[in-house]
């Protein structure tokens, strides 16, 4: 007999005790625990793998990436100088106006170093950067000669001289050991010109310009006012009482 005939010959007999019956419920309990852990299992290799393949991916290109090598030293060669852009001149707030006076000449009443008087007036301004600024103010002393000694000059520096409003408040200041009063003029139909100082209410001498009777000049006594900065604030009336500022 050969070994094919002999197994054959075994796979008929029958088995020396039966098998019992497949208990299925149990079978697929546990088929679908070992299905549920493949699962798992194939999800965490996916991420390692993922993990793993961008690794790969980035040392690719880490190795792709040439290595940055120092650059020689550029030849000389001659540089042009950077121009130098200078910088924009503001307009001067206060402009040297003429000597001779524009108009009449005011007194303001107090008088300066060595008992001199003081005075008021508009001079003329010739300044190409201000085309509409044609007066300005000027605080002098003057002697008995009728000569005029000039302490301290304020005009309007942006826009018109006429435009409506104040202009040109100045003063405040100690000049040549003399206190120049707070001082300026405004453009419209003014005839009273008040302010506060610390909550207390002043007011100032006005006069109309002579040139120009819409302008009117005006300063404060220097005992009530020290300075421009503690008017709080400017306010200009009509002959009626009508407030012509805010």
């Amino acid at each position: 007999m050969t070994d094919l005939e002999t197994l054959r010959s075994a796979l008929r007999e029958p088995p020396a005790e039966g098998f019992a019956e497949p208990d299925l419920g149990a079978i697929m309990t546990k088929g679908r625990r070992i299905r549920r852990r493949r699962r798992l299992a194939t999800g965490a290799g996916g991420v390692a793998a993922a993990v793993v393949t961008v690794l790969v991916i980035v040392g690719a290109v880490a190795l792709r990436e040439p290595v940055q090598q120092p650059l020689p030293p550029a030849a000389s060669a001659p540089v042009a100088p950077v121009p130098t852009i200078p910088a924009p001149v503001s307009p001067s707030i206060t402009a040297a106006p003429s000597a001779a006076p524009l108009g009449d000449v005011i007194p303001l009443g107090y008088k300066g170093e060595g008992g001199r008087e003081l005075v008021i007036y508009a001079s003329e301004i010739d300044e190409p950067s201000m085309p509409e600024v044609r007066f300005g103010l000027q605080v002098a002393y003057r002697d008995g000669a009728g000569e005029y000694e000039a302490l301290l000059s304020a005009n309007e520096f942006k826009g018109s001289d006429r435009s409506f409003g104040f202009h040109a408040v100045d003063g405040g200041d100690v000049v040549r050991d003399t206190f120049v009063p707070v001082f300026g003029y405004f453009s419209g139909p003014a005839v009273r010109v008040t302010s506060t100082v610390r909550g207390k209410p002043v007011e100032a001498k006005v006069i109309p310009w002579s040139e120009d009777p819409s302008v009117v000049i005006f300063w404060f006594n220097p005992g009530q006012v020290e300075s421009p900065y503690v008017l709080t604030p400017l306010v200009a009336y009509d002959a009626k009482g009508q407030r012509l500022t805010k």
